[in-house]
């Protein structure tokens, strides 16, 4: 009963991250409770020895298997507390992984080690006497000399038995809480390796989406203002609902400038910038895809620092944070401020990743990761008016090193900003609640 009700949590927190189109590898499992929960799922167990050398023929024939297989996540649950040598075995599993892969791996908190102890003299748990307990700082020191990073971890689990009613409400309402979370039993991290990888024949080219709406005096500027990354950028203007000639200016301006930059324009049919961010996404074709908002608080000349940071593999979701450097005098009002930082503050305790500034238009991600966040989108639901929150919680699901770009925030030269800090403050003390729900309080 213990290690059905255990394993049951354990695999409900495990799939938040992978779905069920993945496919995960568990490395050398010590019970098979978990790999068996994980139904219709292409899913393999793989052993890798900790004593191999790279030249041992176990640890090629790892590696062949492992490529064959292609897995999204490899799992970990719970083996490192019984390998002697953790930093050996993880340098042996990054040989066999690839850029995309995820690390997911699970881990007893020390303050367990006597409750797991008498389990064992019980019998109510099966006798499995872990060598190592291991620290979250101990963690990261390992897997950063075995060339991993960290993109999270989280903690769950303060009563592993059954108990009705009981269990589900400590495990689902207070362990996720700061004081509780102390007590938890359970470590779950997610990590993703870091390759050297050969200078690319042809950098990727970029998409740079702009919704639009009553900005006609800043259409032209976007375009003669944004930098060159790749070899065959693209501009996407999304114009919505404008009161002001905005659509006649992009118009203009797509005449003007072509053939020499590739401009493409669109109206959409329903509201909010949410909606013109997604439509603009559906028309990019290109690697990596850009958000500019057209008021150009966000300077276009800041984006290379966008590119460059995902092209070399610092992060996989890179988002702009406007509350490092000081700010224009008239940028962001002083409640606005407020707001800002409250919501950062709330997301970061939520998602399990530190973000300083959520509500930062200028957000860059993959092509292929957006669209693996469109096809789950129906998890978070689709009420974000905004564009930014959608892609925030989608990069916090599928496990993507989130990392913030600073950049100096500037006033509006041209139109007023259409946000109405009120009625948005409230929409995203909303979705706040619905992600906690979702991603936190599982």
């Amino acid at each position: 009963m213990i290690n059905k009700y255990f394993y049951t949590l354990l695999h409900k927190y495990l799939s938040f991250y992978i779905f069920p189109e993945d496919k995960m590898v568990e490395l050398d499992p010590k019970t098979p409770n978990l790999f068996e929960l994980f139904t219709n799922k292409t899913k393999h167990i793989l052993h890798i020895d900790e004593k191999a050398g790279e030249q041992n023929p176990q640890l090629s024939a790892a590696t062949e298997a492992l490529a064959e297989i292609d897995p999204d996540y490899v799992v970990l649950n719970g083996n490192l507390h019984y390998i002697r040598d953790i930093q050996a075995y993880l340098e042996r599993l990054h040989c066999i992984c690839k850029k995309e892969t995820k690390l997911i791996i699970t881990y007893y908190s020390a303050l367990w080690r006597p409750l797991l102890r008498l389990a064992n003299v019980l019998r109510i748990r099966r006798k499995m006497p872990e060598q190592n307990w291991i620290s979250n700082e101990d963690m990261s020191n390992l897997l950063c000399l075995a060339g991993f990073e960290i993109v999270k971890v989280d903690n769950k689990v303060l009563i592993p038995a059954y108990l009705p009613v009981v269990s589900n409400f400590i495990n689902h309402f207070l362990a996720p809480l700061p004081f509780f979370r102390l007590f938890n039993m359970v470590n779950i991290l997610v990590a993703r390796p870091i390759l050297r990888e050969g200078i690319a024949s042809q950098l990727p080219s970029v998409s740079v989406i702009i919704p639009a709406r009553n900005e006609s005096g800043n259409i032209e500027n976007a375009i003669l203002r944004l930098p060159k990354m790749g070899p065959a950028d693209e501009i996407i203007f999304v114009e919505g609902n404008s009161t002001d000639n905005t659509w006649q200016e992009i118009l203009k301006v797509q005449r003007k400038y072509h053939p020499r930059h590739n401009i493409k324009v669109a109206q959409q049919e329903g509201k909010g910038k949410g909606d013109a961010v997604r439509k603009g996404f559906a028309i990019a074709t290109n690697e990596i895809v850009m958000i500019l908002d057209a008021d150009l608080t966000v300077s276009p000349e800041d984006l290379p620092k966008f590119y460059k940071a995902i092209i070399d593999n610092k992060g996989e979701f890179i988002n702009g944070c406007r509350l490092v450097y000081p700010m224009e005098k008239e940028a962001m009002r002083f409640i606005n401020m407020i707001g800002n930082k409250f919501f950062a503050i709330a997301f970061s305790f939520v998602l399990g990743q530190k973000l300083k500034d959520t509500l930062c238009g200028t957000k860059v991600l993959s092509r292929r990761n957006y669209l693996k966040i469109k096809e789950h989108r129906a998890y978070f639901g689709n009420f974000d008016p905004f564009g930014d929150f959608d892609l925030i919680f989608g990069a916090s699901r599928l496990g993507l090193k989130t990392i913030e770009v600073p950049i100096v925030y500037k006033e509006r030269v041209y139109g007023t900003t259409n946000i109405q800090r009120w009625k948005h403050g409230l929409i995203l003390l909303r979705m706040l609640l619905f992600a906690a729900r979702k991603i936190k309080f599982l």
